[in-house]
């Protein structure tokens, strides 16, 4: 009777870890982006503050466009938006570096940014990244006192 338990609870185990592989497996092979194409704010902000380092062009994909010398496009959930992004960037060198971000809200729940990296991608963009904030531009830029527009 005790091997029937254990040899139930081995199956319940072993289904479970599948789903779970089998579930970020699926997650991950949704995403537009690879995970060497996440840059840190770390990162961009170093960046940004350092004279002699070539600036990467930076574009804000959802609101207010905080992040110092960035472009604002807009919320590109919006098809004007996305429209716009892809006249902006219609004659940037496929190698240009090019940093997106949004920040509206956490990233994983984030309307913008898929369409607008998805686009780059299809554009044939070689050196495209995405501004990894998982929570908010307020909480993973702003309050860190990373550079912004004044």
């Amino acid at each position: 009777m005790h091997a029937k338990y254990l040899n139930l609870f081995a199956v319940i185990l072993l289904f479970g870890i599948g789903a779970t592989l089998l579930a970020s497996f699926t997650f991950q092979e949704k995403e537009p982006w690879t995970p060497e194409q996440l840059l840190s704010p770390e990162s961009l902000a170093a960046t940004l503050n350092d004279p002699q380092a070539k600036q990467p062009i930076v574009i804000c994909i959802g609101p207010a466009a905080p992040i110092k010398n960035s472009i604002d496009m807009g919320a590109t959930k919006e098809k004007e938006n996305l429209d716009k992004l892809k006249k902006q960037l219609k004659n940037t060198p496929k190698d240009a570096a090019i940093v997106l971000y949004c920040g509206c809200c956490p990233f994983a729940k984030c309307p913008n940014i898929r369409p607008a990296f998805s686009l780059l991608n299809q554009m044939k963009f070689e050196n495209h990244k995405l501004l990894d904030i998982p929570e908010n531009i307020k909480a993973n830029w702003i309050d860190q006192g990373y550079p912004v527009n004044e």
